[in-house]
């Protein structure tokens, strides 16, 4: 299993280090994060090979970090240097079968198995590079990779070829899967294994047969009449059309997948996409032990989802497994803790969350988790209407709504406030929760969260008035008869009145607010929240 990768240079990561689970590691981050990068790294350093070819063949100046490259390629201008060299290392864990790949030929000088792979300059161009400067003056544009050279060893220094390592990945990229093919090599590996010599043999006299009988059927022998008929224009024997039934074409290579009696290539997207994926791996993963999957989630519903997850489960039981996703249910079912979080310094891991929490959101997998993850500060309101509120709230003080600040006002029960505040203790994560007191202050709001009210990254707002336990008394407080009225569209003689109607409508006054031309007046605890 791999331990640990380390990458320099490589696309978008200039220097960078990932310790992995030895079972799943979920990769998740926003768009440009690296998370496909990774699994190309690994695949890449295992197998030679990027986007199915040698890397030898397929070297371009875009494979190296393009920071890098630039401040080089400016560098030039003050005389002639060595150019940057792309790295990617993996470092195994100290099994038997590894002990060949240990060695210290790494960037950390560690004894341990590992593969090395690095792209670098072959200085015996370096003649030819110097006399390339020496024309353009010692500007270039790109990075001359005509240049360099591929040196693939193991950690024990030694040069290795594909047979060499026994690690074996399978990379799943379902939008790169050709569904004929992996279906057809199911259906070619159904009839090897589960059919006898003599079930073979009367279903190839069937389609024998078949075939026959096409060359039967009346309007075959009418255009078999026409072609006899024009005999001697192309050649002096008869000529006709018919099936091939040669052992060439036989009856195997010619069966065609159906599901639900709709032809396999015919099936809506998300069908086919879990099927590329499950055939993928019905082909591969009994010889991996390493499983790279991009984005399993594509055109699936919530259904669907569910159950390809418990599929991937099943099938990589006892092997490493490298994912990727931007789906909160895929990463909440296959569990918060194998989460590795790209995008800032480190990454970051949610490995320690209690056990508890884990289990919570793996039983309740629609919760927005991947939204709090992937936040840069985010808003925990009790329902939708403390959401629309809180938006408006943020609009009046901030002139935008929060998600144009990159703010994100996340709806969650209650109960779930603590669930989610131990994410966001784990990855350190800005923020706020905005909840009732229930007219118990001390007990609901400061007991309940005294174990994360300390952390400097949370904030917990609410109103310490036990008089004023939810926020419709809270805004009835802050504002008068007349202008809620105003807002609401309402005619109530009293505050007990408007009261009520607030309560029994909570998300149709929310609305109403939020969508109101004229600011009303929030109570502390939400100004506090939103700025």
């Amino acid at each position: 299993m791999i331990s640990k990768i380390h990458i320099q240079n490589f696309k978008i990561f200039e220097e960078f280090d990932l310790d992995l689970n030895d079972g799943l590691n979920i990769l998740v981050g926003d768009n440009e994060a690296g998370k496909s990068t990774i699994i190309e790294a690994v695949n890449l350093a295992l197998t030679k090979r990027l986007d199915g070819k040698f890397i030898e063949y397929s070297l371009t100046p875009y494979i190296f970090n393009s920071g890098v490259v630039s401040s080089y390629l400016a560098s030039l201008e003050k005389g002639i240097s060595q150019p940057p060299s792309c790295i990617i290392e993996l470092y195994f864990s100290d099994d038997d079968d590894l002990q060949k790949l240990r060695g210290t030929n790494n960037s950390k000088k560690e004894d341990c198995p590992g593969v090395r792979l690095e792209i670098a300059f072959d200085e015996e161009c370096w003649s030819e590079y110097t006399k390339l400067l020496e024309e353009a003056e010692n500007k270039l544009v790109f990075l001359p990779t005509e240049y360099f050279k591929v040196d693939w060893r193991s950690f024990a220094g030694n040069s290795l070829n594909p047979r060499h390592v026994p690690v074996t990945p399978s990379y799943i990229d379902a939008t790169n899967i050709r569904l004929q093919s992996g279906a057809d090599y199911y259906m070619q590996d159904i009839i090897k294994n589960d059919l006898d010599e003599l079930e073979r043999a009367k279903l190839g006299i069937i389609y024998r047969n078949l075939k026959q009988g096409f060359s039967d059927e009346g309007a075959i022998q009418a255009i078999n009449t026409k072609l006899a008929a024009r005999k001697g224009g192309i050649t002096d024997k008869d000529l006709a059309i018919g099936m091939d039934v040669s052992q060439k074409t036989g009856w195997e290579a010619n069966l065609a997948p159906y599901l639900d009696e709709l032809p396999l290539l015919q099936s809506g997207k998300g069908e086919q996409s879990a099927l590329k994926v499950m055939l993928a791996l019905e082909r591969r993963a009994k010889k991996s032990n390493l499983i790279l999957i991009e984005e399993p989630e594509n055109h699936l519903s919530f259904s669907s989802m569910a159950k390809l997850i418990s599929k991937i489960k099943e099938k990589c039981e006892g092997k490493q497994i490298l994912l990727t996703t931007h789906s909160t249910f895929v990463l909440n079912k296959l569990g918060l803790d194998h989460l590795i979080l790209l995008g800032g310094e480190t990454p970051a891991s949610l490995k320690d969350l209690p056990p508890e929490t884990q289990d919570y959101f793996m039983k309740l997998p629609g919760y927005d988790t991947l939204r709090l993850v992937l936040s840069n500060l985010a808003i925990l309101v009790e329902g939708a209407s403390d959401e629309l509120i809180i938006q408006r709230a943020y609009k009046d003080q901030a002139g935008m709504l929060p998600l144009d600040q990159e703010v994100d006002v996340i709806s969650v029960r209650g109960l779930s406030f603590k669930r989610f505040l131990d994410i966001t203790v784990l990855l350190e994560k800005p923020v706020r929760v905005v909840t009732d007191n229930d007219g118990d202050y001390a007990t609901r709001v400061t007991e309940k969260y005294a174990a994360y009210s300390e952390k400097e990254h949370i904030d917990i707002c609410a109103s310490d008035d036990d008089t004023l336990p939810s926020l419709e008394e809270q805004i009835v407080r802050a504002n008068s008869l007349a202008d809620l009225n105003n807002v609401l569209g309402t005619e109530f003689g009293d505050e007990e009145a408007l009261l009520s109607h607030m309560r029994g409508n909570k998300t149709d006054v929310a609305l109403k607010i939020f969508n109101a031309p004229q600011n009303i007046n929030y109570p502390k605890y939400i100004i506090d929240a939103v700025t």
